[in-house]
């Protein structure tokens, strides 16, 4: 795979994929704040925008309206998160139907993490129990609104369905796997018939480098997105490690708890963010998918580390005028 040029990329060759996760908002105060973050992505031209579910379903209602406000008021493609952990096989199913209902044509299918909090928890039987099924689940009932509805199938054919999953390149400390086992869960998903994936998020580009290959060795040979967080704040650093397992590198931890100025404290962490983005891209990562926790400075500071900031024409994207980004809501 052909490593990435900079120089390249501005003469319209080769430009990386560039794309931010967004989390609705889960109460109305922060509505505000979170559009206002979105709008800033959004006038960046990203190739797409995925737009988290929450655990086990629960911000089910935001993600729908944020998605369907993407779909009207934007070109930017959005991703909706799909998790089936908990939930039946109907009640998944008819969220499928209503996410395609408002015009998604991209999923990103996920298990989802069972409750931390209820140690004898047991999935229903009659539930969806891997991201596997939950792909078949999402073109099963594609297949079906095409057969029921004509102007559905003609829309399908104009925008096929496309289905992205998540892959851990360290392994999954929830689901208790190994990078190899990973590996092996990842070309089960292809296999189901997903498109792309994203890789959780990593600090060092041997992470991604390393299972990359291991996974194009397997057999996998569709495309892996780099998933990077812009190191900023080591709190947020020390409450990802807790949620995900995923550990900082203990020298830049210390080293930016050591800075007591908010502006070269960001700095620093968008210097090591860039260092780490320019590896995977020269490596052959086909693009990048930001974390951004709803921060849009250190994701857009970040495209500007890498020079590609100004790469991220109204052409590519096909982003809407100005008025119509400017239609998105102050509140949900």
């Amino acid at each position: 795979m052909a490593s990435f040029d900079v120089s390249a990329a501005a003469r319209g060759f080769a430009r990386p994929t560039l794309s931010f996760e967004l989390m609705p908002p889960r109460n109305p105060d922060a509505a505000p704040k979170f559009w206002n973050a979105a709008r800033k992505l959004v006038e960046a031209h990203p190739d797409f925008i995925s737009v988290t579910y929450g655990a086990a379903g629960n911000d089910r209602n935001t993600a729908r309206t944020v998605v369907e406000r993407l779909v009207k008021h934007t070109n930017v493609l959005p991703i909706a998160h799909l998790t089936c952990v908990g939930a039946t096989r109907d009640n998944v199913a008819d969220t499928i139907d209503d996410f395609l209902s408002i015009g998604a044509r991209t999923f990103l299918a996920l298990r989802g993490d069972p409750p931390r909090d209820q140690p004898d928890w047991q999935p229903p039987a009659d539930g969806v129990h891997s991201s596997a099924e939950l792909i078949e689940l999402i073109r099963e009932v594609e297949t079906k609104r095409c057969h029921a509805d004509a102007p559905a199938a003609l829309r399908g054919a104009a925008k096929p369905l496309t289905i992205a999953v998540a892959t851990f390149c360290e392994g999954n400390r929830d689901a208790g796997t190994t990078r190899e086992q990973e590996v092996l869960r990842l070309l089960e998903k292809q296999e189901a018939g997903a498109h792309f994936a994203i890789t959780q998020l990593f600090y060092e580009a041997d992470s991604y480098t390393q299972f990359v290959e291991l996974a194009r060795r397997e057999g996998v040979t569709i495309p892996i997105l780099a998933g990077i967080l812009p190191t900023t704040d080591p709190n947020r650093l020390h409450r990802v490690e807790q949620l995900t397992g995923v550990t900082a590198p203990t020298a830049l931890l210390r080293d930016l708890e050591s800075i007591e100025s908010p502006h070269l404290r960001h700095s620093r962490g968008i210097e090591a963010s860039v260092e780490l983005a320019r590896a995977v891209l020269e490596a052959g990562a086909p693009g990048l998918h930001i974390y951004t926790f709803n921060k849009y400075e250190p994701a857009l500071d970040l495209l500007e580390g890498l020079q590609l900031g100004s790469l991220l024409a109204p052409s590519d994207s096909g982003l809407t005028t100005g008025a119509q980004v400017g239609a998105l809501p102050v509140s949900l």
